[in-house]
């Protein structure tokens, strides 16, 4: 575990997930008095006339709201899933991902994608 210098706060333990243009970050977090929390972050890289950049968007998640995160975002993935998009294969997204990264030449982590399952914080 190493100190983050500019805030005080640990990090405990991290994610990462691309999505096409974008990236997410997941990561458990500690306070000084070593109470923990969870950021995700949406990281996009944009072009500026001087060259990259990226544009970050976060969300500080706590841990009394963790249950309350997950149901919310298990229904809502589960009510497009079955009522708006019934007929849409979603395993596809993940082979194609797969084949993508394949044919770059880059290494590929096989991880569940949570979209099938239900998500938890135990």
């Amino acid at each position: 575990m190493e100190e983050n210098k500019d805030n005080g706060k640990a990090e405990i333990y991290s994610q990462r997930v691309r999505a096409g243009k974008r990236t997410y970050f997941f990561d458990v977090k500690a306070t000084r008095s070593n109470d923990y929390y969870l950021t995700i972050t949406e990281s996009k890289r944009r072009y500026k006339e001087d060259g990259y950049f990226y544009e970050k968007h976060k969300i500080f998640l706590y841990k009394e709201d963790f249950n309350k995160f997950v149901d919310a975002l298990n229904a809502t993935v589960d009510h497009v899933k079955t009522e708006l998009m019934p007929e849409v294969d979603f395993t596809q997204f993940d082979e194609r991902e797969t084949k993508e990264a394949q044919e770059k030449g880059e290494v590929q982590v096989e991880t569940d994608s949570g979209l099938d399952q239900e998500l938890s914080w135990e």
